[in-house]
């Protein structure tokens, strides 16, 4: 007796798989991984094309993106593009939010993002404006994308007077993480402990900016650490940026990295907005300042590259794709043909885990959120940089994109 299925792709490429296999979709859910499967139901058949479960952003800022043309773009240091967005935000409206959140969304959605951490500005200046754009965008694009609030302190905590409150009032209305920024508090330690307490407090994870300068005499990352581990909270925090480990020589690095490991705190590179602010001052020679992510996933260290910024004095580019990300990311990094694989867990399982996303992946039982690429391999998904054809959320298709057709002359 055939089993029920109400969809199967026909020959799909998996991840390390030698050869095709079938997969069946039942209720929105994997129900079958196998050759052959025998059904009479609707099928797409993919011609050995690889497919993934969708890519995973756990580091993107809806609520300012797609600010082009409101400043003047000249900020050369990461102060100034806070200051910048600040002076902006106070007249930031929930419908201007969502408009340019959604903008955003929808790139990242035909891109092929499945799931998302966004972090979500909350002071004084902002309110919760922002916080109730990003929950109606959550809402409103539910059936192509899992978006996940994540909300911060941009400009302070210890320092600015009313900032705790609101992020209290977010976390009661469905804040799902808890982040901040002790580099901009007059009292970076108390900040990095409140952030902590809050996050006990109301059960949520801690996604942190932190360590965002090429200056390696000084770091925040010793309290992160010694806060994760006093609170046992190993596998539930990351640091965001972290640029001043790659300023630090190798003994130094394989300390810091080794810290990282063993106190269980994770690191999302953010490489357009980390080479496009950092280095600014050099003359000749200018740093990358780009943190080797794959090389600490190596050595036990938990790790995600992002999007982060997209149009605005932070990254004035970006169009929210993960591959194109990724692909960037294995550039700069001089990865190596043999890590392209690696490059690709950056933004696909590693950052699930991250995320601590425990129904993610092409798995039985799993939800069937399925994206096809025009390539066959991992490796060819980082060095080919092919076309994300289409996407599923469920078991629901969401979009797809056609090739481009040649047209020679007849002869």
């Amino acid at each position: 007796m055939p089993t029920a299925f109400d969809l199967v792709f026909r020959n799909a490429r998996t991840r390390g798989a030698s050869t095709p296999v079938d997969i069946g979709i039942a209720g929105g859910r994997i129900a079958a991984i196998e050759p052959h499967l025998i059904c009479e139901t609707a099928e797409i058949d993919v011609g050995g094309k690889l497919v993934l479960p969708g890519f995973v952003d756990t580091h993107i800022h809806l609520d300012k993106a797609c600010l082009l043309g409101r400043c003047a773009h000249d900020h050369g240091s990461v102060s100034e593009a806070i200051r910048a967005v600040a002076a902006m935000k106070r007249d930031f409206t929930v419908e201007d939010i969502y408009a340019r959140g959604a903008r955003v969304i929808e790139r990242a959605i035909t891109f092929g993002t499945t799931r998302m951490r966004t972090h979500v500005e909350i002071d004084p200046r902002i309110g919760l404006r922002g916080f109730e754009a990003i929950k109606a965008l959550k809402r409103d694009y539910a059936w192509a994308i899992d978006i996940s609030p994540c909300v911060f302190p941009q400009e302070g905590l210890t320092n600015d007077p009313g900032a705790e409150e609101l992020l209290i009032a977010a976390l009661r209305d469905g804040g799902e993480a808890i982040g901040g920024c002790p580099y901009v508090d007059t009292d970076p330690n108390a900040h990095i402990e409140k952030i902590f307490d809050l996050a006990q407090e109301f059960d949520v994870d801690v996604d942190l900016h932190l360590d965002f300068d090429l200056d390696p005499s000084w770091w925040h990352m010793e309290e992160v650490c010694r806060q994760t581990e006093r609170r046992n909270y190993q596998g539930r925090v990351a640091i965001g940026h972290a640029t001043k480990l790659s300023a630090l020589p190798p003994d130094r690095l394989k300390t810091a990295t080794e810290r990282l490991a063993n106190a269980g705190v994770a690191v999302t590179v953010l490489p357009a907005t980390d080479l496009y602010l950092l280095g600014r001052d050099a003359t000749h020679n200018a740093p990358r300042g780009l943190t080797m992510a794959h090389k600490l996933v190596a050595h036990g260290v938990l790790c995600s590259v992002a999007t982060n910024n997209v149009q605005n004095p932070f990254t004035p580019f970006g169009d929210a794709s993960l591959l194109r990300m990724a692909n960037f990311y294995a550039n700069i990094a001089h990865a190596k043909v043999n890590e392209f694989d690696a490059c690709l867990d950056l933004v696909t399982d590693l950052p699930a885990r991250l995320m601590n996303l425990r129904d993610y992946g092409i798995s039985v039982g799993n939800p069937a959120d399925i994206i096809l690429l025009d390539t066959d391999s991992g490796r060819g998904a980082i060095a080919e940089l092919p076309e994300v054809l289409m996407g599923f959320k469920r078991g629901r298709q969401t979009f797809e994109r056609r090739l481009p057709m040649l047209f020679p002359p007849k002869s």
